[in-house]
Formats: C-alpha cells, structure tokens, sequence
C-alpha cells in the first residue's frame, strides 16, 4: 500500500526540525576544544567562511534531492539515476551506525542530568566518577534506554506531531539556555583571557591543519552525507525558500557552535589558570573538567551544571531524533511498512546494536577493533570514512551525472537563489578536492601516520 507521505507544516517547522538536527553533541563539546586546540579566533573564522561556502553547496544540494524526489535517501538516488542506487544504500549506513553510539553518549548526558537535578552535583567532581559509571555492565544501559526510549517516542508520533513539535520547544529553550550558560561562563575570574583568545583571531596560529580539522567538524556539525537532509528534505513543502532555510539552518548550527564556544572555553581558561591543555580532554571535556568548573563556584555553579547538561540534552535528543527519523523513513520508504511498527523495530534493533558500545567501556574493554574500543570504531567508519565518500560521491553526482541545473531547478521553485554561482564552483570543483583531504587527513590520523 502506497502511504501518503508526511510533510513539515511550513518552513518553521522544517528549519528548526533540521537545526536540531545540526546542532547536538558535536557543538557543545567538540566544537570548542578543536577551536581551543587550533588557534582559537582563527579556527573559529575559518569554520564560519567554509560554513557559508562548503556547507551551503552540500545541504542545499542534499535538501533539494530529497524534496525533488520525496523519497529518502536509498529511494532518491535511484528515482534520480538508477545506476547511483548504490550511493542510496551507502548513505542509508551512516545514520544506522550512528544512532546506536550516539544513543549511549545520549544516555551519559541523561545520568549527569540526573546527578545534578538530585543534589549531586559534588559527585560530579571526582576524577574517577565519569570513568566508575561507564565501566559498570548495568547502569549506563539503563540510562542508554531511556535516552532511546525518549528519541523513539518523538519519533512515533510522526514528522508534524512529532518530529516538528519536539523541535519547536526544544530549540528556542536550546538557544536560551546555552546564552545563559555563556553569560556565567564568561563572568568567571579570569575567564576574559579565554574570551579573547577565543574571539580574536591570532594568524600567526593559522596553518593547513587548521584547515582541515575545522573542515571536517563543519561536514560533520550540519548533519551532512547521513541522509538527514536528503530525509528532512522529502517532508518539505515546495512552496518553501529553500535557499532561505540553509541560510537559517546555517545561522542556527554555527550559533550555536559559537556560543558553546563562549560557554567552555572561557570556563576552563579561569578554572586552569590558563592551562589550555586542560582544553584537550576530548569527550572527558564536558564529563570530567566542566564539572569542576561548576563545582568551583558553590550552589551557583551546581545549578549552572545542571542547567548546561539540561542544554546538552536536548541538543543531544534533536539530532538523535533526526537519526532515528532518517533510519525509520528508510525503511518505511522501502518496505512500506507503518510508522509504528517501524519505529519498534528500529528501537529494538538499536538497543541491541547499542550494547557492544556500552560495554566496550567496560566488561568488553579488552574486545579492540584496529585498536579502538567499539564505540571509537564506529566513530570512525561512520564519521571519519563513510561520510567523507558518500560527500564525494554526492558531489560528482550532483556535479557531473545530473548536473547542477537539476538542483538549481529544484531551489528556483521557491528561492531566487542568489548564491547559484557560489554554488556551482563548490559543488563540481572545490568541494570535492576538500572532501578527499579531508578522508584522507582522518585516515592517516586514524592510523597514527599523522596526528591531527
């Protein structure tokens, strides 16, 4: 049977569906140590000018597949050329190793959510306290279930009620929140020297490395080559400004991003005295030293603490929603299936592939993949090789199979499309040059042939 497709209910619903999706646990931690680490000022305005160039050409040429086709991913490339049929399954991958992973950091966020809205916050502080809870075999898979329980249940109730709703309230409170997070961090002692050398661009600190790292958390931050977009895409109508709504989506991503900025960087630099190795704790940034911070300043920082993990959560859950609506929508595009029963079936599924990435922090730590633990492997194929060839792939398609005409043709319904230009020369020639260094910088790094 042949189910009418759903659809955003205008261009609000579907900017702020595809912000959320953008925004997640990628701004709020890894945005500001990669800017702390490469150069601060100038690695932030190199991610701004790549956002507006490189990004732009990408999402607006995966948003425009998918509404000019209404099918998600598998179902778009071969309505478009059935000879990139196999580029619809490779991109279908992406979100399905994602979702599991991203679920048990989800669920992380979740438990230190819980600690602090319970008073214990002090908890936090302890060097081992972060380590302790994710080696134990039970509890961060509790915490991994409601965190995947909550994404499913928005999920279910559809792309309107659902999907549309959740992300209406989540990301103005997002906004707030991670302004008044911001406010605190940088009124700490000795948080100004962390303002400016976050803000003010240094170029003696520019090099090509710095290049690339704010290339590839760009590519990654906007949800792009993971059939989001291609997904979000099919749901939006076609009298929406199209051109408009990346311009947006942009806007809201690197925003964010920005302010995280404000929020972690200026924080560390006042609790290590300027240490800004402090700045280099990766994951351990957000769950070992920023409970410091909150801890150094009493009962104010204890309710700051709780109100950034309320922050991290729902930019968590707007881009694990996302995932786990790609991953339904694929299906059902598919096999025709409900709604309902896919969602169950995807929950499960899920879950299930979720656990080898919770216990590999503990019982299954001995259990390596070229030398990683389960979750840092599926880091890795997913963000570091799968998504960087599907890019290319996506732009050579674009680019030379059906050309740029045939996106252009799709914005030209509802935009004016003042940046055709701009997009035409990154989709055939620049972006494809900076996608393959990029793929090639994270697999030589992944191999410990550089470090980056």
């Amino acid at each position: 049977m042949e189910q009418k497709r759903s659809s955003f209910s205008g261009k609000i619903g579907f900017v702020l569906a595809a912000a959320g999706s953008a925004v997640g646990l990628g701004n709020i931690w890894r945005f500001p140590y990669l800017a702390a680490k490469y150069g601060g000022g100038i690695f932030l305005l190199v991610y701004i000018i790549l956002t507006v160039t490189f990004g732009f050409a990408l999402m607006v040429a995966e948003i425009a597949i998918g509404r000019k086709t209404g099918l998600s991913a598998i179902g778009a490339y071969k309505k478009l050329d059935k000879r990139f049929s196999f580029l619809g399954y490779l991109t279908a991958l992406v979100p399905m190793i994602i979702l599991p992973y991203y679920c048990v950091i989800g669920g992380w966020v979740t438990k230190y959510l819980a600690v602090y809205v319970t008073g214990q916050g002090m908890q936090a502080v302890q060097d081992t306290f972060f380590q302790n809870f994710i080696s134990q075999p039970v509890e961060p898979i509790v915490w991994l279930c409601i965190y995947i329980g909550v994404t499913a249940l928005i999920v279910f109730f559809g792309v309107e009620s659902g999907v549309e709703k959740a992300s209406k309230f989540m990301m103005p409170v997002l906004v707030i929140l991670s302004i008044c997070v911001a406010v605190y961090s940088v009124t700490r002692p000795g948080a100004w020297e962390g303002v400016k050398y976050y803000l003010i661009p240094d170029f003696s600190r520019f090099s090509p490395m710095t290049v690339l790292v704010a290339m590839g958390q760009m590519f990654y931050s906007l949800s792009l080559a993971m059939g989001i977009m291609v997904t979000y895409g099919s749901y939006m109508k076609k009298d929406c400004d199209l051109e408009q709504s990346v311009t947006q989506i942009e806007l809201f991503d690197t925003g964010i991003a920005f302010v995280a900025g404000l929020m972690v960087v200026p924080a560390v630099f006042a609790f290590s005295g300027g240490d800004q190795s402090a700045l280099n704790a990766g994951a351990g940034l957000m769950f070992v030293t920023l409970p410091k911070v909150f801890a150094d300043a009493g009962t104010l920082g204890l309710i700051a603490g709780g109100v950034f993990f309320l922050m991290v959560l729902f930019a968590a859950l707007t881009s694990s929603v996302s995932l786990m609506e790609t991953v339904v929508s694929i299906f059902c595009d598919k096999f025709h299936w409900s709604r309902k029963k896919t969602c169950l079936l995807v929950l499960i599924g899920c879950l299930l592939i979720a656990l080898p990435s919770s216990l590999g922090h503990g019982i299954w730590s001995n259990i390596q993949i070229l030398g990683k633990n389960f979750l840092d492997f599926f880091d890795f194929i997913s963000n570091s090789v799968l998504m960087p060839i599907v890019a290319l792939i996506t732009c050579i398609f674009v680019g030379f199979v059906i050309k740029p005409q045939a996106i252009e043709e799709e914005v030209l319904l509802s935009s004016k499309f003042r940046r055709r230009g701009l997009f035409r020369v990154v989709i055939k020639y620049i972006a494809p040059i900076c996608i393959v260094l990029i793929l090639i910088s994270s697999v030589l790094d992944a191999m410990h042939i550089i470090t980056i």
